[in-house]
């Protein structure tokens, strides 16, 4: 618990809510693997992570994998769970996944909830098996933009280029954003790409989307992720020190672009807010930051929408020259590289509970654990993910034990 602060849980006789372990499966280029068995190999090592055998699970949550998600992963995994969650909004059903499954915990509606995620995206593509995704699909409100080319990366584009032009924000400075992610990904010997990068090599790739260039964007790899929940009571059995779901939040914002108010806002500052409020910190007690970063943008408006920075500061916020969001610095974000350098599987949302989780233990590895000023380990992080163009976002508050 950290000192001087209430315990998790929200109401009088709600249990406390820990993740207990955390894992990812092979991630980058896995050629053979189907995503059943990187979910398998995810959620065995979480288990273990844990010190946990698999019989103590009621809950489990997935999506994106079978036609009855998540009954099909579940039953390839041997589990049969009296509670299930099966939300997709995109990026965030991670985050999202997390709030749900500590309410259902804290209320006694289940004792431990595995969520876990696979995918074979590169491999898939690579093989023939699968193209890219230009659009979501023509039906329902989509139908009245596909004709005119609003791809996702268009769609993130745009409000890029509004941000740009709302509060002057710079390609150079969106470029920093990609730059302090592999400084990151530089000293993870899991991250895919590690070579250095510069604002200049950003600036001169090959157009994706204006003002978006390839090292704007996300990578494309293979890989999967598993996180534990238990309640306190399972804590004492458990190998690893617990960290503490102190506070989430969620929201939806729109799916069609003419419904969205303000390109510059995401819902991230609804999501946040009500995260940090039910945990009852502040922005400013944050050690460090695990934010869902398909583009740069995301990353930038983010941090502004969570409260890190002023809106339209985030570019100043975010420069390079600072050093803000490298591991060393005074923000550090995606401290594992994050999805424009690490890994991108598709919904990358439980790779920042994965992160978060292992910087909070202590567990990064020399050279690429976060800490305080003081020298000691981070106490307070948050993990914020953001699904289809920011159409949803889910905001999860976590305390070392």
């Amino acid at each position: 618990m950290i000192p001087g602060q209430r315990p998790p849980g929200r109401r009088p006789g709600r249990r406390k809510v820990a993740v207990v372990g955390t894992a990812l499966s092979d991630c980058g280029r896995v050629e053979e693997a189907t995503p059943y068995a990187l979910h398998a190999q995810a959620a065995r090592r979480a288990l273990a992570d844990a010190g946990l055998d698999r019989s103590v699970i009621d809950g489990f949550a997935s999506a994106g994998l079978g036609t009855l998600a998540p009954i099909e992963v579940a039953e390839y995994l041997g589990l049969r769970p009296t509670w299930v969650d099966s939300t997709s909004v995109g990026g965030a059903t991670w985050e999202v996944m997390a709030a749900h499954a500590a309410d259902a915990i804290a209320a006694g509606h289940a004792n431990a909830v595995l969520l876990v995620y696979g995918s074979t995206a590169r491999a898939d593509i690579k093989a023939g098996r699968r193209t890219g995704n230009l659009s979501f699909g023509a039906r329902g409100p989509l139908q009245f933009e596909v004709p005119y080319g609003h791809t996702l990366i268009a769609k993130y584009a745009m409000a890029a280029r509004r941000h740009m032009h709302e509060y002057g924000t710079t390609l150079e400075q969106l470029a920093s954003v990609a730059v302090q992610a592999r400084a990151n990904a530089a000293r993870n010997p899991e991250a895919m790409f590690r070579d250095p990068i510069t604002v200049d090599d950003v600036l001169s790739g090959p157009m994706i989307a204006d003002p978006f260039t390839k090292l704007h964007c996300c990578i494309r790899s293979d890989g999967g992720a598993a996180v534990l929940l238990a309640a306190e009571e399972y804590v004492r059995d458990c190998r690893t020190s617990p960290v503490w779901i102190l506070g989430t939040g969620e929201h939806v914002s729109h799916t069609t672009m003419s419904e969205w108010e303000d390109f510059t806002g995401s819902p991230a500052a609804v999501s946040g807010r009500l995260a940090f409020e039910r945990a009852g910190v502040r922005p400013d007690e944050i050690d460090f930051a695990e934010i869902y970063d398909a583009f740069t943008y995301m990353t930038l408006v983010t941090l502004e929408d969570l409260g890190f920075c002023g809106k339209g500061e985030g570019g100043a916020f975010v420069d390079a020259g600072k050093g803000r969001l490298t591991v060393d610095g005074e923000l550090p974000v995606n401290t594992d590289g994050g999805g424009l350098s690490a890994q991108h599987p598709g919904m990358r949302g439980l790779f920042l509970l994965v992160e978060a989780v292992r910087q909070l233990r202590g567990e990064a590895g020399e050279g690429r654990q976060v800490r305080r000023s003081d020298g000691e380990l981070p106490e307070l992080a948050v993990a914020s993910g953001t699904g289809g163009w920011f159409c949803s976002a889910g905001t999860v508050v976590l305390g070392r034990g």
